[in-house]
């Protein structure tokens, strides 16, 4: 330990391994919460490095499990962390870390698709997770409503989910999330890491990408209609956009002629900014 670690890093350097925390508290990773924990301190504290500048404001971490990324943010330096839990037993672990971290940890025992961010601790606000991966798109679908609130957020997933998030047009993996996150962030990928640095390893590579919200003004006071437009070309996307589209616009063709998009065209073809007008008519 370095000499001038502060009496928090000091305090948490002492508490017990995370693979002990998880045998004393029976924390077996369950399926049905998409857990899987990750206990290296020098991946957890990459990923709270690259979420940096940690303070000032509130860090929100999303299923902290027994804490070993709470850890890494309370040690790079975060004030405040909010962390919120939806599985009990891991309350209980995480109230050990919680006695060390001198007030700077808050737990909440929540669902995070039912909790609104805004509520938690105060501004500036980032959401540093590895996130479950059974409600992963979810979350974040959620949290691009919410964007007014959140400066950034560096998050983990399945390296399939970031694949889409920064995908272009034209390519496989481009759909409704590429469209939606890119119309809000601006998305990057930072790193993956192997299922071997997980307990239990889970079937997948995953990767950590930072989203950082786009000015209010560069991006829809309203998702929705891009949601309902996205939802409709990509449900159907082996069909011509006429055709994909007819559900929720009377005259698909008029509305992609009337926009110089060719009615002919499948939604991978179209960009971001192509979908946010055809977004803005829906919304007229």
């Amino acid at each position: 330990m370095i000499p001038d670690s502060s009496p928090v890093d000091l305090a948490i350097s002492r508490l017990p391994p995370l693979r002990e925390t998880i045998a004393r508290h029976g924390l077996d990773a369950r399926k049905r919460l998409g857990q899987h924990f990750l206990l290296d301190l020098n991946l957890t504290r990459r990923i709270a490095r690259a979420a940096a500048p940690l303070s000032p404001g509130t860090v929100i971490e999303v299923g902290p499990g027994p804490g070993g990324l709470t850890r890494a943010l309370l040690l790079e330096g975060a004030d405040r962390v909010v962390a919120l839990e939806v599985d009990t037993r891991a309350i209980t672990a995480l109230q050990e870390l919680q006695a060390a971290a001198g007030g700077r940890l808050q737990i909440i025992e929540a669902d995070a698709l039912r909790i609104d961010l805004t509520g938690l601790g105060p501004p500036p606000r980032r959401v540093v997770a590895n996130l479950p991966y059974n409600v992963s798109t979810a979350l974040l679908v959620r949290w691009l409503h919410g964007a007014d609130s959140l400066v950034d957020m560096v998050l983990m997933f399945q390296k399939e989910v970031v694949d889409r998030l920064v995908a272009r047009p034209r390519t496989k993996d481009y759909g409704r999330l590429s469209v939606l996150a890119q119309h809000v962030c601006s998305v990057q990928r930072l790193f993956d890491i192997p299922p071997a640095a997980f307990v239990p390893p889970p079937k997948v590579t995953s990767s950590v990408a930072r989203l950082t919200p786009r000015p209010s003004d560069d991006r829809l006071a309203d998702l929705r209609p891009l949601e309902r437009v996205t939802a409709a070309a990509f449900g159907q996307r082996r069909k011509m956009l006429r055709g994909a589209l007819a559900g929720i616009f009377p005259d698909p063709t008029a509305i992609l002629l009337g926009l110089g998009l060719s009615p002919t065209a499948r939604a991978e073809e179209l960009t971001v900014g192509e979908f946010v007008r055809l977004a803005g008519v829906l919304d007229k």
